[in-house]
């Protein structure tokens, strides 16, 4: 190295690196489930990116979307617990929700375009009888036509993404079932007639088109102004907590055990099984219908299982070996 008056004879060539403590990982946390009252105004997807950010983890997936206008139950799986969303059983679900007789949309709710208007005289010209008999055609077993910016695929692509495009979108009707559609209150105002009402129904029964086909039998028109869901599934509002009440006190609404317990039927095996269990080997059938959890003598989970031809198939194993 050549000379320098800044920099001494026996130095070292290199400067040695300076070492920097490594930062502690942040340990992930526990597996389960977070139950959100979600906000109006964001995409599900959006609350698991918060979510994502309060929990401290990539590992965060959602069950049961809601559209960025309604509120209330979304179900949230951490870690591990994701695996259990695609066997949820959320095929049930409740709704309060306010429709809008006087005018459609072209989404079906309030953040469409608005077609023509209904004038004072064809609003008086519905009565609450008709109201009623509106209602219990749309009850029940029934073929509904989702709405036509719904998520549901069209030749592998959205509808929505489709009618953004500019596409022309036409739907086929798909068999629901509307197990309750209450009317709670009614009010008759100058724009309009807006119903409160609860609705329980099964997975994929879209409220909005139950607006729009309930005020397109009326002949005046109709589309979805509010909407919150309260249950889905085994889950309801009392265990939700708003992103600010979680952002407080980041803690999972179940935890995996837990979540089991409340969504699935429930099989306490011995040790012997409980291993062959978590090694995904076959064991004798339980005489359970569906999926079910399976427990170790300790209560942990093991796994989801169902039976198959006489055993029990592992159909995620939860706490491998």
């Amino acid at each position: 190295m050549p000379e320098c008056p800044y920099w001494p004879a026996d130095a070292p060539d290199r400067v040695p690196a300076v070492s920097r403590p490594k930062q502690p990982r942040k340990p992930a946390p526990p597996p389960g489930l977070v139950v959100v009252d979600k906000p109006a105004g964001m995409t599900s997807h959006d609350v698991v990116a918060r979510a994502r950010r309060i929990m401290g983890t990539r590992k965060v997936g959602h069950a049961g979307t809601l559209d960025p206008m309604a509120t209330g139950v979304l179900v949230l799986g951490i870690e591990r617990a994701t695996k259990l969303l695609g066997h949820l059983a959320l095929d049930r679900k409740t709704y309060l929700a306010t429709i809008t007789l006087g005018a459609s949309t072209t989404t079906d709710d309030a953040e469409g375009e608005f077609g023509d208007r209904a004038d004072a005289a064809q609003l008086a010209a519905v009565t609450d009888e008709a109201i009623a008999a509106g209602i219990a055609v749309l009850s029940g077993d029934i073929q509904q036509v989702p709405s036509a910016v719904s998520a549901v695929k069209i030749d592998g692509k959205r509808a929505y993404a489709r009618v953004r495009a500019g596409e022309d979108v036409v739907i086929p009707s798909r068999p629901v079932t509307v197990y309750r559609f209450d009317l709670l209150g009614t009010r008759r105002e100058e724009h309009g007639i807006e119903l409160d009402v609860v609705v329980e129904c099964s997975s994929g029964t879209y409220v909005r088109a139950l607006a729009r086909d309930l005020g397109a039998g009326l002949g005046i028109g109709g589309h979805l102004s509010a909407l919150r869901r309260t249950t889905v599934g085994p889950f309801t509002l009392a265990k939700a907590r708003t992103l600010e009440k979680l952002e407080e006190s980041p803690e999972l609404s179940f935890d995996l055990d837990s979540a089991v317990a409340a969504a699935f039927p429930r099989r306490d095996v011995d040790q012997a099984t409980a291993r062959a269990v978590q090694f995904g080997q076959k064991v004798a059938a339980a005489g359970i219908d569906g999926t079910y959890g399976v427990f170790g003598p300790d209560g942990r989970v093991l796994a989801l299982a169902a039976d198959e031809a006489g055993t029990t198939r592992s159909v995620v194993v939860l706490l491998p070996a």
